[in-house]
């Protein structure tokens, strides 16, 4: 099954059971726990220096400041940019919510 089309991905049920479970969740420890569970050590280091990209693409950092200061490649930062200002809006909404929990 090719995973390009993300459309029919997100039609999977499978993927649906997925964002069900993350939904599911009710605190920090919970969290917690599934991630350990669901990823790598590798995988949630990676999630999280890409929110870290987004949130310094955000502030209007420059592309190399930002690898710099994440150590993310420059593919990494160039794929978050694009997911940023896209039109599904996914870490844009994680952003504001963080913003507004401070």
């Amino acid at each position: 099954m090719s995973y390009l089309n993300i459309e029919k991905m997100l039609e999977r049920a499978d993927v649906e059971q997925l964002v069900d479970a993350v939904m599911s969740l009710e605190d920090r420890d919970e969290v917690r726990a599934f991630l350990v569970d669901l990823c790598t050590p590798r995988e949630i280091c990676d999630f999280a220096q890409r929110l870290q990209v987004a949130r310094y693409l955000d502030e209007g950092e420059p592309y190399v400041e930002v690898q710099a200061r994440t150590g993310a490649s420059s593919t990494t930062v160039s794929r978050v940019s694009k997911a940023l200002n896209g039109e599904r809006g996914g870490y844009r909404s994680v952003l504001v919510k963080l913003e507004g929990a401070k």
